[in-house]
């Protein structure tokens, strides 16, 4: 099993999960974050860290096939993120809104 970052990150990035992550598996994307399905211990420590209530584990109903494949895709692209950043402008604001996933950019963010 493994958790995954589902559509609610996307405009939002928060990244007060990749603090807490013990094996630094998350990467950053131009307007989210994903998680390397073959680096999550599956902990679960990061679930509770996320603002936007954005990381489900693999066998819950929001961790849609297509998240799932997103994640395991962009984490071998994108730069490892493993410091807290500010999330992007307007963040809050999306935060809680559906039909993101049209939003989603495949650029890379800076990582650390």
């Amino acid at each position: 099993m493994t958790y995954v970052v589902t559509e609610n990150c996307i405009k939002c990035k928060y990244t007060d999960c990749v603090e807490v992550c013990p094996v630094d598996c998350f990467y950053d994307g131009e307007n989210m974050l994903v998680i390397h399905p073959d680096e999550c211990i599956d902990c679960g420590v990061c679930v509770p860290e996320c603002p936007a209530e954005a990381i489900f584990s693999d066998v819950d109903a929001e961790a849609t096939p297509a998240m799932l494949e997103l994640n395991a895709k962009y984490s071998e692209q994108w730069p490892n993120i493993t410091q807290k950043r500010g999330p992007l402008p307007d963040a809050d604001e999306l935060n809680g809104t559906y039909g993101k996933e049209a939003d989603f950019s495949p650029g890379s963010g800076p990582g650390d």
